[in-house]
């Protein structure tokens, strides 16, 4: 079954012909000085939460100092807001999915992506073999694992080191910085990854892995591993807002239009099955990960990231939701909010 917006020219160049597109809905953050105080505000009303819990899905997660805390908020203009543990080392997990989806849509387009990936939520666990052997296509989306692994697998590049060589360069860019990767998690997640092995083998049953399953679980495997800290992170999202221009580099990393799509992926399925949730009470495209961390980007204005490894009961950091929540209200990021006269 297939759906009105599944029409080759939807994605086509008829917007553009149109003369559609050529506005975009922007905005401005409030004073610097407002905006680091806030930062500085959400980071101490919620330092001293204890809910949640470490991450046990692999070892070396569970392991981390469960009282790290740390925020930053990159405007588009490249100022930065930090507070907390910003220095803290972590592993970028399945933050890592929105970006190189961006590296993918640029590479082949988004009707492409559409098409091998799929876009739509799956209401299920992120790491869900359900939801690609009964949802009768084989396609999930780019957020959750198996849509992620298959993406991986469509990166630029005739071996999986070139494509390794490419998703680092390209992760690193959207940074603004090489990043390094984080070899004992690497062997602790290699060791422990059943579950991610199994999604491979059941992608590749029904053509839905674009490579050898072994190799592009590692490749995947290796993507999360990258580590990073939430100043990374945050300019990471503040690129996706900045419609692919980095900040503090001012170079670009990708098209508009790949971040446009990226954006979108983000909001159907960044937090999973809480993604509803997130979007109902903070309003914004988003992706958390396993290992503490929670990528947010507000369109025309920058990008926000928090660091935080107690988890709530779906896998999303409790300090970094509430961090969120406090700030999309306080700076007036909803996307979904706006009022008579303004």
């Amino acid at each position: 079954m297939t759906s009105g917006l599944d029409r080759p020219d939807v994605l086509g160049d008829w917007p553009a012909r149109l003369g559609i597109g050529q506005h975009v809905s922007t905005g401005h953050l409030p004073p610097r000085h407002r905006v680091g105080e806030l930062v500085a505000l959400a980071h101490d009303r919620y330092r001293t939460n204890q809910d949640g819990a470490n991450s046990t899905v692999y070892p070396a997660l569970a392991d981390a100092d469960p009282d790290l805390f740390g925020i930053c908020l990159a405007q588009a203009d490249g100022r930065l807001h930090l507070a907390g543990d910003v220095q803290a080392p972590f592993t970028i997990m399945s933050v890592a999915k929105p970006f190189v989806f961006a590296l993918v849509c640029e590479a082949i387009g988004p009707a492409a992506c559409k098409r091998l990936l799929g876009v739509n939520a799956t209401g299920r666990p992120f790491n869900s073999l359900g939801a690609v052997e009964y949802g009768g296509t084989g396609l999930t989306n780019p957020m959750v694992n198996s849509g992620a692994m298959a993406a991986a697998g469509l990166l630029p590049g005739d071996t999986i080191e070139q494509k390794w060589a490419m998703l680092r360069a390209g992760l690193g860019r959207f940074a603004g910085r090489p990043l390094e990767l984080d070899e004992g998690v690497l062997a602790s997640a290699t060791a422990t990854n059943h579950r991610n092995r199994s999604l491979a083998w059941l992608l590749h049953s029904v053509g839905r892995l674009y490579g050898e399953p072994t190799e592009v679980l590692d490749l995947y495997t290796r993507q999360s591993c990258l580590r990073v800290t939430v100043r990374d992170l945050a300019v990471m999202g503040a690129t996706l807002g900045n419609g692919g221009v980095n900040p503090i580099t001012r170079h670009r990393v990708v098209s508009a239009e790949a971040c446009r799509y990226t954006l979108a992926v983000m909001t159907v399925a960044g937090l999973y099955e809480t993604s509803g949730d997130w979007l109902y009470t903070v309003g914004l495209p988003a992706k958390s990960g396993i290992g503490g961390g929670i990528v947010t980007s507000f369109p025309g204005k920058g990008g926000l990231a928090t660091y935080a490894p107690r988890l709530d009961g779906y896998g999303n950091s409790v300090k970094g939701q509430l961090a969120a929540a406090f700030l999309s209200a306080q700076l007036a990021l909803n996307l979904f909010d706006s009022r008579a006269g303004s």
